[in-house]
This record gives structure tokens, C-alpha cells and sequence, in this order.
């Protein structure tokens, strides 16, 4: 376990923002992660880092980083219909997928190509194309970084929500995720239902499709709107889709009749961010060295120099001509650093 000091995080965030760190360290296993602990490190500021597709540094770190890469996956159990499978926080969360897929076990193959690392996982609650994490997720394994014990929390403890949970809360910065459970399936129930992925499989000629199948889908849906960081800086998306009243959705839609929502509940509807910034004019806009993206409104870009605070001034941008245009309030699904 080596530190580094003044660290470039370039390399190290998919914004590709040129922003250094104090100090750098990356973990390999829960012992050092226990060192880290016993060298006063969390007592200080610092910040937990996993693959760096969710994050925006707006300025030079004044603090640690822990790069966490404890990897490893195993089966735990197995029956007829299901397989329980632990997988380490460090491991590539589309590489896992993939994994899972190659091996037919079914549940997250509509989670293809979701950029970043398994611990970041539970954190945000992803999800995309009709499934979330918490459809499948059992438990999820981390280190209490007040005293380095292990500890872990079973699915209902974790208080999930639309891209949230207990790790954005009350246990933010106080716990180091080192694993997650997944229960997936053996006999797949498809989720085709959501977004255009019986558009794809039709276009593909599928009309029995397996989970390989739908992985497939998902990836060419995705690669065919969102830019690959390797080559633009982004995050994805930038906000959550937001969730409004019924009533605020019957508003904007007798103005709007072309806009979609997905019910939540009785009383609550989720509609896309992407339209919202769309219809407002910002898709394709570029300001500098920042701006929206050509295909996905909902995806701010790095056209190459830009600073983490010129992304975040168009970001608020956004957020005002939204809430003046539809009475919405969009909220960031990356975290600001």
C-alpha cells in the first residue's frame, strides 16, 4: 500500500477534470483499509473512490483519496432457480454484468454498461431500463471505518430509493463498502417493457430473447446516444429523472402533450430530465469548453480543458430554465466535489 502525494485524478474521473489530491492511496483488501484507520486517515478529510463516473471536482482535493480496489467475486449458494453471488466493491460493475451474463445468471442485463465500480452500487441505487439494484441485492458488506469492524446491512436495511440509500445519508462518510450480495436467477423474467429495448430486439430479428440478448440491446441502446468518456469527458447522466405531483404533470402536459411520465404512485409521477432540458433549448449546446450533449440532453460533456466549475455553472444554467420553464426543480445525480 503505497500513498502518492499531489496526485493528478485526471486519469481517475471520467469528466477528466485536472484536479490533484494531497495525498492518493489505493486499498487491495480489507486489512489495509484497517491500516488506513489505525493511521488516523478517515479522521481527517477524505474521500472514497471508486471508478470515478459519478463525480465532478470542481477544485483540487485538500485531503486523501482512497481508491478502493478489493475485488473478487464468488458463488456463496445455489439452487434449482436462484445463485447468491458476492462480489468485491473494486470490480468493474459492466465487467460484473458481463460475467453474469456469460454465466446465465439472470437480473442485472439490463444494468449493461452502467459506467463505474461495484461499491458505488448500492450507494446510488442504480438502475436503468425497468430494473434497480435493489431488485436483486441481498446484503451489503462494508467496513465501519470508526473502529474496523466489518459489518453489513441486508436489503431493507439499506433505505433505498430512486438513486438513493442509508450510504448517502447517515452512513455517509462513515463506512467503506467492500462488497455486495446479488441474488440472481437461473429462470430469467425478462424486463422488456422499459425504454426501447423491444425496439432494438426487433430490429436485431430476436424474437425469443435470452438475457445475453438483452444485454446486447441495452449496450447498442446505450452506445448509440451516450459519448464514451474515452473519448468526451462526461458522466452520464448528469440529473435524476425527477419525480412530480400528478397534478404538476396534467399542468405541463396540456401545454406539452408530448411528454411521457412512469407512475411511481397514486399520487406521483417520474418524467425525463433529458426532455425537460431538451425542450428548454440546451441539448447540443456547448458553452466553451463544457456543454450538453448533441444526442443526450441529460449528458454534460468535456469537450477537452474544461474546469469542474465551468460544468457546474451550466449545470445550475439548467436547473433555472428548467424550474422557470415547467416549474421543475432538477437535482444533480453526480456528486460535487
Amino acid at each position: 500500500m503505497k500513498t502518492e502525494q499531489h496526485k493528478n485524478l485526471i486519469d481517475y474521473n471520467t469528466f477528466g477534470m485536472s484536479v490533484t489530491a494531497d495525498s492518493f492511496v489505493e486499498v487491495n483488501s480489507i486489512e489495509e483499509v484497517q491500516q488506513l484507520i489505525k493511521q488516523g486517515v478517515f479522521q481527517s478529510n477524505f474521500f472514497i473512490l471508486g471508478g470515478g463516473s459519478n463525480i465532478l471536482f470542481t477544485k483540487n482535493f485538500d485531503g486523501t483519496v482512497v481508491k478502493n480496489n478489493i475485488t473478487g467475486i464468488r458463488v456463496l449458494n445455489e439452487d434449482n432457480e436462484n445463485i447468491d453471488v458476492y462480489i468485491g466493491a473494486g470490480e468493474n460493475w459492466h465487467q460484473t454484468v458481463l460475467h453474469c451474463v456469460d454465466q446465465d445468471w439472470g437480473g442485472i442485463e439490463n444494468l449493461s454498461l452502467i459506467p463505474g465500480c461495484v461499491g458505488a452500487a448500492p450507494i446510488q441505487n442504480i438502475g436503468a431500463y425497468g430494473v434497480e439494484l435493489e431488485d436483486v441485492l441481498t446484503r451489503v458488506h462494508f467496513i465501519d471505518l470508526s473502529n474496523g469492524e466489518s459489518k453489513s446491512l441486508e436489503n431493507k436495511q439499506c433505505q433505498f430509493g430512486y438513486r438513493n440509500s442509508i450510504f448517502k445519508h447517515s452512513l455517509k462518510n462513515k463506512v467503506l463498502i467492500t462488497g455486495i450480495e446479488l441474488r440472481l436467477s437461473k429462470k430469467h423474467d425478462l424486463s422488456l417493457e422499459y425504454g426501447a429495448i423491444k425496439s432494438q430486439l426487433e430490429i436485431e430479428n430476436i424474437t425469443n430473447p435470452t438475457i445475453k440478448d438483452v444485454s446486447n440491446a441495452v449496450i447498442a441502446i446505450r452506445q448509440s446516444k451516450l459519448p464514451d468518456p474515452a473519448e468526451l469527458g462526461n458522466s452520464g447522466s448528469f440529473f435524476k429523472n425527477p419525480i412530480i405531483s400528478t397534478d404538476l404533470f396534467n399542468e405541463i402536459k396540456k401545454s406539452n402533450p408530448s411528454i411521457n411520465c412512469y407512475p411511481v404512485n397514486e399520487t406521483h409521477v417520474k418524467i425525463a430530465a433529458g426532455w425537460l432540458i431538451e425542450q428548454c433549448g440546451w441539448k447540443g449546446k456547448r458553452i466553451g469548453n463544457t456543454g450538453s450533449h448533441a444526442k443526450q440532453a441529460l449528458v454534460l460533456v468535456n469537450y477537452g480543458g474544461a474546469k469542474g466549475s465551468e460544468v457546474l455553472a451550466l449545470a445550475n444554467k439548467i436547473i433555472e430554465s428548467v424550474k422557470e420553464a415547467f416549474n421543475v426543480t432538477l437535482e444533480p445525480e453526480v456528486n460535487i466535489i
